[in-house]
């Protein structure tokens, strides 16, 4: 209209009902808009296998604090979506039932995982997974790994944890031979064996198995035992303190553990105030 008519910005935006603001305005990307970009590919290529939701959470750990919607936006526009394969969906029935977690040392759970050396040679991994707080105590890694070691292994970590009330295992070799049954016996602990055929039973440890197969064991290429062994451990440790769990409310299982640990000292501590008033209240009445 400007150029055919010669009419001023003003006589046109009127006739078009368009505010000269709005025609003169240009997007402007905020200032730390390209900050938050670059941290979050940095983010998403130290964290292959982490989602939208998951790295949101680490960049408010950072401080950052945009909205979710934002983090999506960015996410979305830098092509940093996961390709997710989908298994085919099946109908399953559980026909025992299983105990739920309720608390610290209730439940765990334990399992094996096989993963191959840059040489070819055969790689067997046991872990040990708290159901209640996820934290995942030990992660044994060797080329054979029998009944005997799992209650070596679990008798390690005993000594720092505790031991558990009931442990939730498959049908395996490893678990259904003496040596796992003659150490639960003489320690009071419950094995409690899953339906053959059914890891939905388990699925606590058939969740970090996942996990553990897809942000690990598919992201490394292990030279030697000793080198899969650090590699590991290292995973295993950032599991329980850095990596947000969406079942604990993205919070990390340490951080977890400190906040049931926080919940159960102010409970006692009202408990005890409570029974202190209840004392003086009947001492001042028998005096009377």
């Amino acid at each position: 209209m400007r150029g055919s008519f010669g009419l001023s910005i003003r006589r046109a935006c009127g006739l078009v009902e368009l505010s000269r603001t709005s025609l003169g305005y240009e997007a402007k990307e905020k200032e730390d808009e390209q900050t938050i970009r670059k941290r979050l590919k940095e983010l998403a290529e130290k964290r292959r296998r982490f989602g939208c939701a998951r790295l949101h959470v680490l960049l408010r750990r950072e401080g950052v604090m945009i909205n979710h919607k934002r983090t999506e936006r960015i996410y979305r526009e830098e092509g940093l979506s996961l390709r997710i394969r989908r298994r085919k969906k099946m109908a399953s029935c559980t026909r025992i039932e299983i105990p739920e977690p309720l608390r610290q040392n209730h439940l765990w759970t334990m399992d094996f995982m096989s993963d191959n050396l840059a040489n070819g040679r055969k790689l067997k991994v046991f872990s040990v997974v708290d159901e209640y707080t996820r934290r995942c105590h030990r992660i044994e890694v060797d080329t054979s790994l029998n009944g005997v070691r799992v209650c070596r292994a679990l008798s390690a970590v005993s000594q720092v944890e505790g031991l558990p009330e009931m442990i939730i295992v498959d049908n395996g070799p490893e678990f259904i031979g003496n040596a796992l049954d003659k150490w639960a016996y003489e320690r009071g602990v419950k094995l409690c064996f899953i339906t053959p055929g059914k890891p939905v039973e388990n699925a606590y440890i058939e969740s970090f198995n996942g996990r553990f197969r897809d942000e690990c064991l598919n992201e490394n290429w292990f030279m030697s035992m000793h080198d899969a062994r650090k590699i590991i451990e290292d995973w295993r440790i950032d599991y329980n303190q850095e990596r947000p769990h969406s079942g604990l409310d993205y919070l990390t299982p340490e951080e977890f553990i400190q906040k049931e640990r926080e919940k159960s000292s102010t409970a006692i501590a009202v408990d005890t105030l409570s029974n202190t008033g209840n004392s003086n209240y009947h001492w001042y009445n028998k005096r009377g």
